[in-house]
Order: structure tokens, then sequence, then C-alpha cells
């Protein structure tokens, strides 16, 4: 630092090799884009035969020493100038970076003080082996705001150009759990209007589990009826003749489980009180079944209900050993299977009515289902 008045007191000179860091890198060392360079600050001559790079005024300057938010590195000073113009400034020698401080430190209080008035910039001579860079930053809030939007604008460009959850879905891309899911999206995902895991619990019931006794009215264990219903939510194929689903009441609690969790019953919201009238009028029962309320339910629903209860007959034809009768059926699969899409005090009666509907059908199965 130099001195162009005479009448006040000598000018000084300090220099030294530092390292700085720029906004526009993350890390000291350089970065692949970045070669790296050397930048030289030369301190002012009198010859001006050097003019200086860089040059700080430091009158209103404030230098600190640099918070690990600004660099994890040691021995780093932080120096604000007057007009918002911001250096980090490094070097690893204790006592030489410490000499730095106390120059400027020294300096900048005498530019403070009334009997100087007329000092010129201090500048640095600094050498850097990597990238030396200067970190300067606008205090405007005018940059800040700019800066904010433009963020803003990447981020809602990025939004909006990313394809909603439904069409990711019906792509594809994103699997539906088997559980919890509606019949109509859950088959038309398999492609089948049937969905695979109730043809594979029917089967494998099928197999070896008629003469179970109380199947369907036994609970299984609950913990592994669980881990079954994880299993066919997240695995591609299921092996329910794996033994760790031995014990036929996990795979029929699994199954009624199914049912009990569609968002709708298998018998739809909209044709309930179809289903409810058609029970009153015992006079007509049949033909309002067949020909009004069966034959308008959509394919999921009527295929899987003809499969399902095909098989209930089965388990009621193996009745002298499972012991499970049209009744007991009815009983364990009136509620799973239709329930009104709003609870009312009626929901005594659309229990019995519940029962009632089903009971019916396994009676008629073959009139409902297979009559001309």
């Amino acid at each position: 630092m130099t001195s162009d008045s005479t009448d006040k007191p000598s000018g000084y000179e300090h220099s030294g090799t530092l390292r700085a860091l720029f906004e526009r890198l993350i890390s000291w060392n350089a970065a692949p884009s970045v070669s790296p360079a050397a930048v030289f600050f030369f301190a002012q001559n009198k010859t001006n035969q050097i003019v200086p790079e860089v040059t700080v005024d430091l009158r209103g300057a404030v230098v600190t020493w640099a918070s690990r938010d600004k660099s994890s590195k040691k021995n780093v000073l932080e120096l604000k100038s007057k007009n918002g113009v911001e250096f980090l400034i490094q070097y690893d020698t204790d006592s030489i970076i410490n000499d730095w401080h106390k120059v400027l430190v020294d300096t900048i209080r005498q530019l403070v003080s009334p009997f100087i008035s007329h000092w010129s910039p201090l500048t640095f001579v600094s050498v850097v082996e990597t990238s030396l860079i200067i970190k300067e930053r606008s205090g405007t809030m005018m940059d800040k705001r700019r800066d904010q939007k433009r963020v803003r604008t990447k981020l809602m460009k990025f939004l909006l150009k990313r394809p909603t959850l439904q069409s990711v879905k019906e792509k594809g891309y994103i699997r539906e759990n088997v559980f919890g899911c509606h019949l109509a999206t859950l088959c038309a995902q398999e492609k089948t209007t049937v969905p695979r895991f109730v043809e594979k619990c029917i089967r494998a019931v099928e197999k070896r589990g008629l003469d179970i006794d109380g199947i369907y009215r036994v609970s299984g264990n609950l913990a592994v009826i669980q881990k079954l219903r994880f299993k066919a939510d997240h695995a591609e194929e299921l092996d329910l003749e794996d033994g760790q689903w031995e014990d036929i009441h996990v795979i029929t609690g699994a199954l009624k489980l199914f049912f009990r969790e569609l968002p709708e019953p298998l018998f739809p919201y909209s044709h309930f009180n179809g289903f409810i009238k058609a029970i009153k009028q015992r006079v007509a029962i049949l033909k309002k079944l067949e020909y009004k309320t069966f034959k308008s339910l959509p394919a999921p629903n009527h295929d899987t209900m003809q499969l399902l209860f095909g098989h209930l007959r089965n388990v009621i034809r193996h009745g002298d050993e499972n012991r499970m009768s049209v009744q007991n059926v009815a009983i364990v699969f009136g509620p799973t299977l239709l329930r009104p899409e709003t609870e009312s005090a009626n929901i005594t009666m659309h229990m019995v009515f519940q029962n009632q509907i089903v009971e019916l059908i396994l009676n008629e199965y073959e009139v409902i289902f297979f009559s001309s």
C-alpha cells in the first residue's frame, strides 16, 4: 500500500503469495472444466510500469476470519469492500496469514482516521498453483430477486415437463398394488377379467383345502397373512405352493382380505340397491337378478363373481368334511362382498340382506350365470 501525499505518513507496501476463492467454483482446486491458472495482483508502483489487474479500495472495507460455511479450509480471511466485492483469501502458514490479517486491519483502521484522507488502494501479489479466483457478490436485492426468479422459472419448467402419475401408471412404469386396488384397474393392468391373485388362491384351496374343517370360517395367522399380502403386492411371481404358505387358512384369510380391501366391493355400489330390491321381491327374484342386475355388471365384477361363487359351491359340496354349509358361507362372505356406499341406520337390515343375497346366488348359481 502506498501514499501519494507528502504531508501524510509515508506509505508502505506489503506483498506475498495468497490463495483466493471465486463464486464460480465450488472447490479450491481446479474444476475439470476450468484450466488451472495463475492470476497476479501487482502492487501499484510509482512508475506505473505495471498496471494492477485487480485493486481493492480498503476505505470502508471489513476483514474477518471466514466462517466454516464460507470455506472448510483453515486460515481463510474474508475481505468485504464498501461496494459489495468480497474476497476469500487463504494461506496455509499461520504466521503469514496472521501478518496479512494485521496489515489489513491496521490499514482499514488508519483509513477511517480523519488525518489520512488520500491513500492509494491496497493491492496484492498473489500466485496460486491451482485455480486462483476472486469471489464477487452483488450486494443488491435486485440481483437476489433475479436469481430467485430464475430458479423458480427453471423449477416450474421441470415440474410442468413431468408426466402425471396417472399417465405413468397407464404406461406401466408404476405397478399398482394387488391389495387395495380397484378391481377394474387391477384387471386392466393384468390384462384379464379376473385378478391373478384370486385365481391362485382359489386354485390352492381347491387343491388342498376343500376338506379342511372350518375352511374360510377359521382365521389364519394374521402376521403370515400380512406377509403374503406384502409378497402379492411386490413380487412378480407368487408361488402359493411354497412351504411358508402351508397353512391353508392363511390363503383363505388373504383371499377374504383382498375382497374386504377393494375400494369398491365386488358387488358395485351402483348395483347395491338393485340387489336389495330384488331380494325383497321374492316372486320375481330370479328374473330380476339374472336379466337386470347380473347382466349389467362390468366384466371384471361378473367374471370374478362367477369364479368365486363356483369355487364356494365346491366348498359346500365337501360340507361333510369341512362343515361349511350354504348359510355358513353366506355369513362369512355377505358383508365382505357387498355393502352400501354410505352407512345408514338400516345397517342391521343390510347385513341380513347381504347374507340372503349371497345365499341366493349360491343356491341358484347355474341359473344366474349359465341360463341362456
